[in-house]
């Protein structure tokens, strides 16, 4: 028969719930990527042309985040890996 202490530890409950907790808070603190709609990127990677961190190859129908190197065919993609792209920069400038 089980140790009836054991099924009142409930240390690995308060664990998890504090560690989604903490998930929950960093997320939180963190830019949204995902709510960027077809406007705001056409938006963004215009501002990011214009200022030089884009270039487009129009031969390619790419684009290409100069940062980071990374080839494009969507703007959409862009807009979203550029904004991740910031927010890991912004959080590792933090880290430092």
């Amino acid at each position: 028969m089980p140790d009836p202490d054991a099924f009142d530890d409930t240390t690995a409950d308060y664990e998890r719930l504090e560690t989604e907790l903490l998930a929950q808070d960093r997320d939180a603190a963190r830019g949204a990527t995902a709510d960027v709609d077809e406007p705001t990127a056409r938006q963004l990677v215009s501002d990011l042309v214009d200022n030089g961190v884009v270039t487009a190859v129009a031969e390619q129908r790419v684009l290409i985040h100069e940062p980071s190197g990374e080839a494009f065919d969507a703007i959409s993609q862009l807009a979203v890996f550029h904004q991740g792209w910031v927010a890991a920069q912004d959080a590792g400038e933090e880290d430092a």
